[in-house]
């Protein structure tokens, strides 16, 4: 097995946290969002049949391809039925991507868009009109899909395996961004209560133990 990235001793225990080789793609869950993306040599995002950004934007907004509206023009069409936001790729030794652009004008620029359309924020919101706290929280949430997005991209996603004694007794992957928040906190609760449940065995076995014989 790999080396991992943290290690610590805590109750008797040894949290080891690792890279997660084999976490599976963000975009394979149940997202609010849809990522389309554009590179001639990566496949991002999810799979579409757009060849082209101004194709997307003239079949969101339900244009024609005779109009000659330009591509400013025709997302401002589409954001009437939908809520989108730029998605920026930066591609220097590895890829990142974001939704604000990267201060690198020779290794980034923009990528795709990550959006939903106003139907489904209303069936998710379970309301009739979309509100501008409706359409904030919509964003914050693709926001927050690409920030996962984003760490699949750069290896982020961890995994902890809890031994004792050299022995596995626990583990669990998929973890993603930093691993001191969600990875290590959940292997340190998941140590606690083993040591609880030692510590209240043998106490339990002397209870129901029989009385010895007279």
């Amino acid at each position: 097995m790999q080396d991992p990235v943290y290690e610590e001793a805590r109750l008797g225990h040894t949290i080891k946290i690792y890279h997660d080789p084999d976490a599976e793609s963000p975009r394979e869950w149940s997202n609010l969002g849809t990522l389309i993306c554009w590179h001639g040599r990566y496949r991002l995002g999810d799979s579409h049949r757009f060849d082209c950004p101004e194709a997307f934007l003239r079949d969101l907004a339900g244009v024609s391809d005779q109009s000659d509206l330009s591509l400013d023009r025709l997302r401002e069409r589409a954001e009437r039925k939908a809520i989108i936001l730029p998605v920026y790729l930066y591609d220097h030794s590895g890829l990142a991507m974001n939704t604000i652009g990267f201060h690198c004008p020779w290794d980034s620029g923009q990528v795709g868009f990550v959006y939903v359309t106003l139907e489904t924020v209303r069936k998710e919101f379970g309301a009739k009109r979309v509100t501008k706290a409706m359409r904030e929280k919509a964003k914050d949430i693709l926001r927050a899909e690409i920030v996962t997005f984003d760490a699949y991209l750069g290896g982020r996603v961890y995994g902890y395996v809890v031994e004792r004694d050299g022995e596995e007794i626990d583990a669990c992957w998929g973890f993603f961004e930093h691993y001191k928040l969600d990875c290590l906190s959940e292997a340190r609760a998941v140590v606690d209560p083993l040591i609880l449940r030692e510590v209240q065995r043998p106490a339990a076995a002397e209870q129901g133990a029989s009385p010895p014989p007279s």
